[in-house]
C-alpha cells in the first residue's frame, strides 16, 4: 500500500489537472455539450480507478502497457474537448458544414469515451455498484443530448466510427500487448478509426472540384500504412518472415498497395495523377525546394547521432544507453525542422510530415518482422534509444514525437480561421506541438534531470525542470511574435500563460505518452 500511494496521488493531482482545464475551456464555451463532457469526466475518473486495479491484478482483458496507469481520464477528455472548441471557432465564422462536424467529433469522442468506460466496469470483479451509477448517468445525459442535437446520418456516423473502434480495439490490441495504456489506445485506435470512417465517407461522395487534396494524402496514408501492418501481421503469423523469400514478398506486397490500390485511390478523391500532383506539389516555389534541401540536411544530422551513440556502445566495454538529454537531441532537431515550415509554407509541412509519417510505419515493420536487409540492422540501431514506454514490440516514442508535433498542424481549422489563422491565442495553435512537446518536454526534461531537486509530490519530476519549461515556452512564443508576422496575441497574454502552465504541471504528473497528449491539450486551450 505504500508503495502504491505515491502512484495514487500523481493519478489525483493528474486527474485534478484535467478538471481544470475541462473547467477553464467550458468558461469560455459552455452550452448542452458541457454537461455532458462534466459527467463524462465525473464517470471516467471514478472508472480510471477501476481499471487500474485491474492493470495492477492481470485481470484486463488485453494486455497493456504495465508501466504506467490506465489514463482513461486524461483521453476521455480530448476527444470531446477539441470537437467542442472547433464547432465554436466554426460558428463564430459561419461556416455550418464544419460547426456540424465540430458536433460530430464531439459526440463521437464522448461516445467511444464511455463505451471504454463500460467495458472497465462490465469485468470488474465485484462490480462497483457507484461507478455503474455514474456511468449510467453519464451515459443518459449524453445520449439524451446527441438525441436533440443530432440529425439521424450524423448518428449514423458516430455509430459506425464506434463499430470500427470495436473491431480495431479487438485486433490491434491482439496483435500488439503491452504497446499500449487503455487511454493511449483511446487516442490511437480512436482517431484511426475517425479517419477510416471520413475516407470511406468521402469516397463514396466524391464530388469534382471539392474538397483539398492535402487533407486527403493524410487520410489515404493512415489507412494505408495501418491496413498494410494488419495484412503482414496475420500472414506472417503462419510464416517466418526474415527470409529472403518473405522480405521480397514484403517490398512486392507493399510496392503493389502503394501503386495499385492507395494511388488509385487518391486519384478517385483528387481526380488528378497524385504523383504528378505531389511532384508539382514539392517544387512549386523556390521556397519549398529550400525547405526540401534544409529538411534533408536535418534527416542527415539525426542519422549521423543515431550511429555515433551506436558507435560509442560498441566502442565501451560496459553496456551502454542513450541519456535523457541524448534522446532530447531529437527533439531539438524536430523544432528546427517544424519552425520553418510554419513560418514560410503551412501546406508543405502538412504533406512533409504525412510522408515522414508514412516512411517512420515502413521502416518499424521492417524493424518488427525483421525484413532483409535493413530489419536486423534497425533492431539494433534503435535499442539504444528505449526507455520503459517502449515495453511493447513495437518502438513508438518516436513515431509518437512526430504525430504530437504534426497533429496541431493536420487538426488546424484553416477553413474557420480569417485569413489562415485564428485571432488572439488560437494564432498560436499550429505551434502547439513545437511549444508542448518540442521546448516544454525537453526543456522539463533536461533540466529537471541535471539541476532539478525539488520533486512534485508523487512524481520524479522536479520542479525546477516545471518551471524552466513554462520560461522557456514564453521565450518561444516572443520569438514566434518576432519572427511570424500572422501571429497576433491581441490581449490574450494571460489565458496563454495559463494554457502554458497547466500543461506544463500536466506533463509533470501524467504517465501516458506525453508527446502525443500535450500538443492536444494546449490545442485545446489555444483554440478556446
Amino acid at each position: 500500500n505504500l508503495q502504491r500511494c505515491p502512484s495514487a496521488l500523481s493519478m489525483l493531482l493528474e486527474s485534478l489537472i484535467v478538471f481544470i482545464i475541462v473547467l477553464c475551456v467550458h468558461t469560455i464555451v459552455w452550452d448542452r455539450y458541457s454537461w455532458c463532457v462534466v459527467a463524462l469526466a465525473v464517470q471516467a475518473f471514478y472508472v480510471q480507478f477501476k481499471w487500474d486495479r485491474l492493470l495492477r491484478l492481470g485481470g484486463a482483458v488485453f494486455q497493456f502497457r504495465t508501466t504506467a496507469n490506465s489514463g482513461l481520464l486524461p483521453a476521455s477528455m480530448v476527444i470531446p474537448l477539441l470537437g467542442i472548441v472547433m464547432k465554436e471557432r466554426c460558428k463564430a465564422a459561419g461556416i455550418v458544414y464544419f460547426e456540424r462536424f465540430g458536433i460530430v467529433v464531439a459526440s463521437t469522442g464522448m461516445v467511444l469515451a464511455l463505451f471504454l468506460s463500460v467495458i472497465a466496469v462490465g469485468i470488474t470483479r465485484p462490480v462497483p455498484t457507484n461507478t455503474c451509477i455514474l456511468s449510467g448517468i453519464a451515459g443518459s445525459i449524453i445520449l439524451y443530448t446527441m438525441k436533440y442535437s443530432l440529425t439521424v446520418s450524423e448518428v449514423i456516423e458516430v455509430l459506425e466510427v464506434l463499430l470500427i473502434f470495436v473491431y480495431l480495439s479487438m485486433i490491434l490490441l491482439y496483435l500488439l500487448p503491452r504497446c499500449f495504456t487503455p487511454g493511449e489506445a483511446l487516442l490511437v485506435l480512436g482517431g484511426i478509426s475517425f479517419i477510416l470512417k471520413q475516407l470511406i465517407k468521402h469516397s463514396l461522395n466524391v464530388i469534382e472540384g471539392k474538397g483539398d487534396p492535402i487533407c486527403f494524402v493524410l487520410l489515404v496514408a493512415v489507412v494505408g500504412v495501418v491496413l498494410l501492418g494488419i495484412f503482414f501481421t496475420a500472414l506472417f503469423f503462419f510464416m517466418d518472415s526474415g527470409t529472403w523469400t518473405s522480405s521480397m514478398f514484403f517490398h512486392m506486397i507493399t510496392a503493389v498497395l502503394g501503386l495499385g490500390v492507395l494511388v488509385p485511390w487518391l486519384y478517385h478523391l483528387i481526380r488528378r495523377n497524385p504523383l504528378l500532383w505531389l511532384l508539382q506539389f514539392l517544387v512549386q516555389t523556390q521556397t519549398r525546394v529550400y525547405l526540401l534541401v534544409y529538411w534533408t540536411l536535418l534527416a542527415a544530422s539525426a542519422c549521423m547521432v543515431v550511429l555515433y551513440q551506436n558507435f560509442k556502445r560498441s566502442s565501451e566495454s560496459k553496456k551502454h544507453q542513450a541519456s535523457t538529454i541524448t534522446r532530447k537531441y531529437f527533439h531539438f532537431i524536430v523544432v528546427a525542422t517544424y519552425i520553418p515550415g510554419l513560418i514560410y509554407d503551412h501546406q508543405l509541412l502538412y504533406i512533409a510530415a504525412v510522408l515522414c509519417l508514412v516512411v517512420f510505419i515502413l521502416l518499424e515493420y521492417i524493424r518488427y518482422f525483421r525484413i532483409k536487409p535493413f530489419g536486423q540492422t534497425l533492431r539494433h540501431l534503435l535499442t539504444l534509444f528505449l526507455d520503459e514506454r517502449d515495453s511493447g514490440p513495437l518502438i513508438l516514442t518516436h513515431i509518437y514525437l512526430l504525430v504530437g508535433m504534426s497533429l496541431p498542424v493536420w487538426l488546424f481549422p484553416r477553413p474557420c480561421a480569417p485569413k489562415g489563422t485564428l485571432p488572439g491565442g488560437g494564432a498560436l495553435v499550429p505551434y502547439s506541438g513545437v511549444l508542448a512537446v518540442g521546448v516544454g518536454d525537453t526543456i522539463a526534461s533536461i533540466f529537471g534531470s541535471t539541476i532539478g531537486e525539488i520533486k512534485w509530490p508523487g512524481t520524479k519530476k522536479t520542479f525546477e525542470g516545471t518551471m524552466t519549461a513554462i520560461f522557456a515556452q514564453i521565450i518561444a512564443v516572443a520569438l514566434i511574435l518576432i519572427f511570424d508576422g500572422r501571429v497576433n496575441l491581441n490581449t490574450s497574454y494571460a489565458w496563454i500563460l495559463g494554457s502554458i502552465s497547466l500543461v506544463s504541471l500536466l506533463e509533470a504528473y501524467t504517465t501516458q505518452i506525453d508527446n502525443l497528449l500535450l500538443p492536444l491539450y494546449l490545442q485545446i486551450l489555444l483554440m478556446a
